[in-house]
């Protein structure tokens, strides 16, 4: 007994020095902390949206007839389960004419946003992948003209706001006599009046989705061409393979990891997409949320379950799909040339092509917003036919009076209207606190795990802060509305600040962990023999290392965070943000107020990553090839 007991002590001792051993190592207790962070972070805020799914919200249809569920009265009337099984099993009765139609919940609130949902994404991989994977083909693998003009204007459509080429649609093919309001640019100038299926729904919806995240395509399938190994190729053709075969049998197996990636970035970022269903009118599941959220908020937020669930398979399909990829590799080892595919004439007419389209995706938005904000009435390109005269008008920039009349309801023109600049104050302040805070959180955790990375807890940790980024962003966005307004900072800077951080972190970890794990520790090591203590170690040594990683790590939160609207819509008032204001001028009728916020979002954007590129040598395409 006296042995035992002797022992005991010294187990417990010997238990404590191995956990200070392990925390006193600066990556240990870094990641540590920065796991528990996460989890709160992310775990906790979508907890409470399946609490919301159960809850009783006062105004609302599970307030209104959840008296009469038993589970209702079991649980004292805080909980209930009538949001689910009214939205699965109940029905609607409603009026079709003299005729009364009843039709299931489910399949109006639920099954159609969802199969659109999943169509949109679907057709969006696919265009994606076809668009952004020929182009870089080509850029890669070919000798197409013009390489340098055409890649850095490719990647225009992603830098733009999500919802600039859905309005660049409108403009284009909306007109009176099929869709209502003012002709575009074909009714107006061809007298061309384009079928509503073109106009409005599914078709248009998937094009403007391919297009905005064709650069995804382009910028991963691109990077496995330039750098893969041309004594593959060249050993088929020695064996006289034909190229065709070559290309599917060779080629195409080894950009398969960034044609797999693609879909999964691109299908997660479709489904949660809301501007571009908005704007083109078809009813998805962001849509149907913002619908729903005032009479039915508890099966709204079950809506929200279900793209987080849609999440979590994407993110256990990339955790099969990375850990079990194939290696290719050669005895030979790696040439130093790669294969270009001679196009003769097909180099011009190709490149011409891509011209155009490019020109038509990334900088027709420009100077058709640039437009609408002086014609008084926007939307109306007669000027086109009858000229200039007495079709353009600068009042809705340099009106610096309220006034009522000439449709400007009360606002200032865009130069001297406060809540436009005040809201864009706003805007810069979250996109530089969400930059600094997911940046050096991303930093931290991709220098953590690189030195932890057989740890089960590293991967945990890896795994947290990648999974906001597979999530759509309206469920995220969704997430933090609620846990925002059960803490009580709704409608505050620090909320939005929050969800940008943890959504963003993923950028900055993928870039710091990419890096760090380049990084020979021998360097390190040396400064630890030296007694030079870890923050000098990282700001002396490993940061001005990988300051161009790094720093891509705080500029692509900041980038983005400026042109977020699904994120950030459910979580401020309208006036909080620029971007949120674009829906109050929308609603307003001031389209020109909209498209004068479009220009000066996009103008910014521009001339901060032409900065950036200036100062760092960074860019989207680099490495690429649209260099030469």
């Amino acid at each position: 007994m006296t042995t035992i007991a002797a022992r005991k002590p010294g187990n417990f001792r010997r238990k404590l020095n191995g956990v200070w051993t392990y925390v006193s190592k600066p990556q240990n207790a870094i990641l540590l902390v920065l796991g528990i962070i996460l989890t709160v972070t992310t775990i906790f805020p979508m907890v409470t949206i399946l609490e919301d799914t159960v809850a009783v919200h006062p105004g609302s249809v599970d307030a209104a007839t959840g008296a009469a569920d038993s589970q209702f009265q079991a649980l004292g009337g805080t909980y209930t389960t009538y949001n689910w099984t009214n939205l699965f099993g109940g029905s609607i009765t409603t009026r079709v004419g003299r005729e009364r139609v009843t039709r299931s919940v489910a399949s109006i609130y639920l099954w159609t946003p969802l199969m659109n949902s999943v169509l949109i994404s679907i057709f969006a991989c696919f265009g994606a992948i076809l668009y952004g994977g020929v182009f870089a083909y080509l850029v890669t693998r070919t000798n197409l003209k013009f390489k340098k003009y055409l890649s850095s204007i490719f990647i225009f459509p992603y830098i733009m706001p999500q919802w600039t080429l859905a309005v660049l649609w409108q403009n284009l093919f909306n007109s009176n006599a099929v869709t209502g309001g003012n002709d575009g640019l074909f009714a107006s100038l061809l007298h061309i009046n384009m079928p509503h299926w073109w106009c409005e729904g599914l078709f248009p919806t998937s094009v403007v989705l391919a297009l905005h995240y064709a650069p995804f395509a382009y910028i991963l399938i691109g990077g496995i061409f330039r750098n893969m190994d041309a004594n593959l190729e060249e050993a088929a053709t020695i064996l006289n393979t034909p190229r065709w075969k070559t290309f599917l049998r060779v080629t195409l197996p080894l950009v398969k990891p960034a044609i797999l990636s693609t879909i999964l970035l691109v299908f997660s970022s479709a489904m949660g997409s809301y501007p571009i269903p908005h704007y083109l009118k078809l009813n998805t599941l962001s849509t149907q949320y913002v619908g729903m959220r005032g009479d039915r908020i508890g099966q709204a937020s079950i809506l929200a379950v279900i793209m987080m669930v849609f999440g979590f398979l994407i993110l256990l399909v990339n955790q099969r799909t990375t850990s079990g990829r194939k290696n290719f590799t050669t005895v030979t080892g790696k040439s130093g040339q790669t294969s270009v595919v001679n196009l003769h004439a097909g180099k011009y007419i190709l490149a011409i092509l891509f011209i155009i389209t490019t020109l038509a995706t990334g900088i027709m938005p420009i100077i058709l917003f640039a437009i609408e904000t002086f014609l008084p009435n926007p939307g109306d390109y007669s000027f086109l036919t009858h000229g200039i005269e007495g079709h353009m008008t600068t009042k809705w920039w340099m009106t610096a009076e309220n006034v009522t009349e000439n449709g400007m309801y009360g606002q200032k023109g865009i130069l001297y209207n406060s809540e436009i600049w005040n809201a864009f104050g706003g805007t810069l302040l979250v996109a530089i606190l969400c930059a600094l805070a997911a940046g050096t959180i991303g930093t931290l955790i991709g220098y953590c795990v690189s030195k932890n990375r057989r740890s089960k807890w590293a991967a945990y940790v890896n795994n947290m802060a990648f999974l906001p980024y597979l999530m759509p962003s309206l469920a995220v966005g969704v997430a933090f509305f609620v846990f925002g307004s059960n803490v009580g900072i709704y409608n505050t800077y620090l909320l939005l600040v929050l969800a940008g951080t943890v959504k963003y972190i993923p950028f900055a970890s993928r870039s710091a962990l990419n890096s760090m794990m380049q990084l020979s520790g021998e360097i390190e090591e040396a400064a630890i023999i030296q007694d030079i203590p870890w923050w000098r170690r990282m700001l002396q040594i490993i940061i001005p290392i990988q300051k161009t990683s790094i720093i891509s790590g705080y500029l692509l939160p900041f980038m983005t965070c400026l042109r977020e609207l699904t994120l950030f819509m459910l979580l401020c008032g309208q006036s909080k943000i620029i971007t949120t204001m674009l829906g109050y001028f929308d609603e307003m009728g001031l389209y020109a107020f909209s498209s004068g916020i479009n220009l000066i979002l996009i103008v910014v954007i521009l001339v901060f990553n032409a900065l950036v590129n200036k100062l760092t040598g960074a860019s989207l395409d680099a490495g690429i090839g649209g260099g030469k």
